[in-house]
């Protein structure tokens, strides 16, 4: 069974994610979501309601299992065989940090990394800039899923 991982901390996830988890749905037969804990930083959504979102945008794939995790991505992927880390660049940028992470990642454990490049149409989109662009008003409701948005609005009208 081909199995890959896609992690991060998708606080919220958006349609660029979606894309590249979706992708990664058509060459794998099992996708794992991994949604990072971090204990240092405080997210809008808690773990269990990312957790919970992504399930909600990811059903129709019927291949992507979700969950948590803390500590080495590598051990994550070890505890659970799964050979391969699929990450999505928006720009050269993203490559610099990640070839690192990339290399890292294979020098500890052999876990190889797959780059996807992003569609064009999400080139520019990250979670950080969406709750930005919502916490003064703007429309990001073609960026992320519908459940997602709705959830994003809710959140922000509760501050």
């Amino acid at each position: 069974m081909r199995r890959a991982v896609c992690p991060g901390s998708f606080d919220p996830i958006t349609n660029g994610h979606l894309d590249i988890i979706g992708r990664a749905s058509k060459l794998y037969d099992v996708v794992h979501v991994a949604v990072m804990i971090n204990q240092s930083k405080k997210g809008l959504f808690t773990v269990d309601e990312r957790i919970e979102l992504i399930r909600e945008v990811t059903a129709d794939f019927g291949n992507v299992e979700v969950e948590s995790f803390h500590g080495l991505l590598v051990d994550f992927c070890k505890q659970r065989e799964i050979p391969a880390i699929v990450k999505g660049l928006r720009a050269v940028s993203d490559f610099d940090y990640e070839l690192q992470m990339a290399q890292m990642n294979n020098g500890l454990s052999g876990v190889e990394t797959l780059f996807v490049p992003t569609n064009p149409t999400y080139s520019f989109l990250s979670s950080s800039l969406v709750k930005e662009v919502a916490t003064w008003g703007g429309d990001v409701s073609h960026l992320l899923p519908p459940t997602v948005h709705e959830a994003l609005v809710k959140r922000l009208g509760e501050r």
